[in-house]
């Protein structure tokens, strides 16, 4: 299943470096333990991340669910991040906006029936974006468009107990 979010168009135009992107929680396409969710801690996975450019300056992390009844739904949004090949679980992040829960931090899967997949997208900046944490996901799109890159994601899958 494809799925089509303005974070879409933004990969597509700019040239990027692949990152590889995995998780040691989940395998690529596999179930997301019950810890990373509203069932569990609700704390964000551990994520693995290498081939990032010389010249990369900060990382940013998107996680959206697109098989959400309206649209997709956006669980986390962080940028910022000091370069790290790891990000640890239940990591405070250097800057994180408001999520469709209206929270300015990590909420994990937490689909309302149906198994629901979920993509942690990671992008490599050429800066820092300083951005007031206020933004919205659009608003951190248009700021890092031109600073992409490196891109790169993986996939897990959840349903609630």
């Amino acid at each position: 299943m494809y799925y089509h979010t303005m974070i879409d168009e933004v990969i597509k135009s700019v040239d990027y470096k692949p990152l590889k992107v995995s998780s040691s929680a989940f395998h690529e396409g596999g179930l997301i333990p019950a810890k990373y969710t509203c069932d569990g801690d609700n704390v964000n996975p551990p994520l693995d991340i290498t081939g990032f450019p010389a010249e990369t300056k900060s990382l940013a992390i998107v996680l959206e669910d697109p098989d959400a009844p309206i649209r997709p739904w956006l669980h986390w949004l962080a940028w910022d991040i000091q370069i790290a090949r790891h990000i640890k679980e239940a990591r405070i992040m250097e800057a994180e906006g408001r999520n469709d829960f209206g929270e300015y931090n990590y909420l994990g899967p937490c689909p309302p029936t149906a198994v629901d997949l979920y993509y942690f997208r990671v992008f490599a900046l050429d800066t820092f974006l300083n951005l007031p944490v206020d933004i919205s996901k659009r608003d951190l799109q248009r700021n890092m468009n031109e600073h992409i890159i490196g891109f790169g994601e993986t996939m897990g899958v959840y349903k609630r107990r």
